[in-house]
């Protein structure tokens, strides 16, 4: 007798199977909106020495329950994937949730991203993965198997939530709960309970997520405003939580919004565009009629300051929660300082970055929730000085490559359906692969993902070794969301090929880290090939860049490839404070410039274009009462995006003079040289246990420096030698 092992089966799951609701298939006639699956199994456990541990995947989202209680405190679990090439699954410890005896499992399953019929321009609804959600579990004690997953479950395809997307809402009707009991033993089967069927899983490999699952990580006590509208002062990605009483079949509609219009009712019009079905951003509530109900939803997520409630029936509002969602990073930086629109500007993108990270980094918590590898980059610093964040950006670079096609092209978004190869993509975007796993090295120290993923970067050099022309690439996005709004592909050739230059740059110090002398020679050679057709195409003379603007300029700068980078920043600099220190460029720019001003000596002038507060301008955004960062310089899209928020990266970087490199990985030894801001008394930044504080004083500046236990700082202050500085506190005067 032969024996197989089971494909893309992990040993934690070897009894189970994956199962479903009967009769759940998606097929090109039948693509219904169907109720969530409620399944359960009861069975016995002895208990030992030996902690019991539950492991469970899902092909959409999934809450496990135990005895009645639900397992753990995460939400929106797991994180979605390309689920035909990749599926995660949790582990849990439940040795609290287990009893001697009689014990029962129960689950409940939503749609995600699996399962999306809403039609939009993403196609989501044609996915090759698409079905009906299905899952897998097991319990394992030692090498002993408690429970596992098979034909034995019950399960239920008609109970109380009654539809669930992640694009539109969740409807939800309390008349039809089975009762609080269904999860725990001894229940009785109500009419509509089934065997659940084994099925196919949804095809991918079967790993462990690594990264910190999405919580509920704050809450805000919901305002009324005229017109049955609520406003929970911040603009953040989650839901809200009621407390409702009323008669049994009245109704409370949600219908979510970051934006009122003037007439002080919410206007969805703008980040509404791309939904194209269902009802955009709408939860529903129907009541049981039994006292103070209280309810949330659990499968779909929303973008949003403002709420307008619809009662229909015999109902009344107790109160309104709003619940801040995203994944669950542990802070590791803070900074603080005596101007007050700074520190707006930094809370401003603390929740932005909070709001564009749920479960993976995407674009805005409402239209879209797409995971855009050009926003995810332009974020990274800001995301890994401000948070642990650097094992849920390592899971999402995992699904980033398993887009790549055998030509080495990947795409400009992950997960995706298939959307994203033919527009979006390019080197400004697709650097992602290349630049965030370097960025994860100098912040840690580890190289594990650079190492995993090595292969692919070769891959989608040798793509863009494809593309080229003379060495230099004509290919992707540009300096998207500019002033003027823009094409897409304004200043597009001069960033593709700078950056397609820096790829190869640090392609060459990945191969000297993995100890590939035959690839770092070939990738230090292409960089001085690309760098001599870059300047030959491109510069002017004089300190000129291609048509000379700010973003053409900087891009020379900040990818370390002007003739003359003084002339050129000194050009910069001039055009930034005719301008008014106006911005006037798009995303690309809104992280080029400002770093460059102060790598060379112009500090002074980067920080008056974040402070100034008219148009166009990041401190004009406070000015029409923004709590996060925009995606246009004007009010137009949405009002949650990430991607101009470089700025707090910024303060770490120089005000803070935190610079870690990648000489010098990890947190061990920092090297810091803060630079003094002539408009700014006072300034203090945190990050992993050092602290960078100095303030103007007496026509003097006090510097003081916390270097933490089991560290080396190598601190440089303005004209003076470096010091090297073991653990302490340490305070100077220049």
């Amino acid at each position: 007798m032969h024996h197989y092992k089971k494909i893309s089966q992990v040993n934690e799951f070897n009894n189970a199977s994956w199962i479903g609701c009967p009769g759940r298939v998606l097929t090109y006639s039948f693509q219904r909106e169907l109720p969530a699956p409620f399944f359960r199994k009861e069975f016995n456990y002895e208990k030992s020495d030996i902690k019991p541990e539950l492991v469970v995947a899902a092909a959409g989202y999934y809450e496990v329950y135990i005895n009645g209680r639900k397992l753990g405190t995460q939400v929106l679990a797991p994180t979605p994937t390309i689920y035909d090439k990749r599926i995660y699954f949790n582990r849990f410890p439940v040795g609290d949730y287990l009893q001697e005896g009689r014990n029962v499992v129960g689950v409940v399953l939503g749609n995600s991203f699996y399962n999306s019929g809403t039609l939009g321009p993403w196609v989501i609804d044609k996915a090759s993965w698409r079905d009906y959600p299905k899952f897998i579990l097991q319990v394992n004690s030692n090498d002993k198997c408690v429970v596992y997953t098979d034909e034995s479950w019950q399960v239920h395809g008609d109970g109380p939530i009654r539809y669930d997307s992640i694009r539109n809402g969740e409807f939800y009707d309390a008349g039809m709960e089975f009762g609080d009991d269904w999860s725990q033993p001894g229940f009785i089967d109500c009419d509509g309970w089934k065997k659940a069927m084994r099925i196919h899983g949804p095809g991918g490999e079967l790993c462990e997520e690594k990264h910190e699952p999405c919580v509920v990580f704050e809450t805000f006590k919901m305002k009324p405003l005229p017109g049955n509208v609520y406003d929970s002062g911040q603009n953040l990605a989650g839901w809200v939580k009621i407390k409702v009483k009323g008669s049994r079949g009245a109704e409370v509609i949600i219908r979510y919004s970051e934006k009122l219009d003037e007439s002080e009712k919410i206007n969805r019009d703008e980040i509404g565009c791309f939904v194209e079905t269902g009802e955009f951003q709408t939860d529903k509530y129907t009541l049981k009629g039994e006292g103070i109900e209280c309810w949330q939803p659990r499968f779909t997520y929303h973008g949003f300051r403002y709420v307008e409630i619809e009662l229909n029936g015999n109902a009344e509002i107790i109160s309104l929660e709003a619940c801040a969602v995203g994944t669950g990073f542990d802070s590791i930086g803070k900074i603080d300082t005596s101007s007050s629109i700074i520190n707006s500007l930094q809370k401003c993108t603390y929740w932005s970055f909070r709001s564009n990270f749920v479960g993976f980094p995407i674009d805005c918590p409402h239209r879209e929730k797409q995971g855009w590898t050009g926003d995810a980059l332009l974020a990274a610093e800001t995301g890994l000085f401000n948070f642990d964040s650097s094992n849920a950006y390592s899971d999402w670079l995992v699904t980033l490559a398993d887009t790549q096609r055998p030509s080495g092209q990947i795409m400009a978004k992950a997960p995706t359906s298939g959307w994203g190869y033919n527009w979006g993509y390019g080197p400004a975007w697709d650097s992602a692969l290349i630049v965030i796993p370097a960025l994860i090295y100098v912040h840690t120290g580890e190289c594990g993902l650079i190492k995993r993923l090595y292969g692919n970067m070769q891959r989608y050099m040798d793509f863009c070794d494809s593309m080229a022309t003379g060495y230099l690439i004509d290919f992707g996005l540009g300096d998207f969301c500019s002033v003027t709004g823009g094409k897409p592909d304004m200043e597009m050739p001069i960033n593709s090929s700078a950056f397609y230059y820096s790829n190869a740059v640090m392609m060459s110090r990945f191969a000297a880290i993995l100890n590939l002398d035959d690839d770092f020679t070939y990738y230090k050679q292409l960089a001085e090939c690309i760098k001599d057709a870059f300047n030959k195409k491109y510069y002017k003379g004089e300190g000129i860049y291609a048509g000379g603007s700010m973003t053409e300029l900087a891009a020379a700068l900040y990818h370390d490839l002007a003739v003359s980078p003084q002339k050129t920043a000194d050009i910069l600099a001039d055009m930034v404070i005719k301008n008014d220190y106006k911005v006037d460029f798009g995303i690309l720019g809104a992280k080029y410039v400002p770093r460059v001003l102060a790598d060379y000596s112009h500090i002074n002038t980067a920080f008056r274009m974040f402070v100034q507060e008219e148009y166009p301008g990041w401190a004009y955004w406070l000015k029409q009462g923004a709590t996060t960062l925009w995606e246009y310089w004007n009010s137009r899209g949405s009002n949650n995006h990430i991607f101009k928020g470089d700025i707090s990266a910024w303060l770490y970087c120089y005000a803070g003079g935190f610079k870690p490199s990648i000489d010098n990985p990890g947190c061990d030894r920092m090297e810091i040289a803060p630079v003094p801001i002539d408009d700014l008394n006072y300034f203090k930044a945190e990050y992993r246990g050092y602290v960078s504080e100095w303030k103007h004083s007496e026509n003097k500046i006090e510097f003081k420096i916390t270097v933490p236990e089991n560290a080396i700082a190598d601190y440089k202050l303005p004209g003076l030698e470096p010091q090297r500085l073991k653990s302490g506190m340490y305070c100077y005067k220049c």
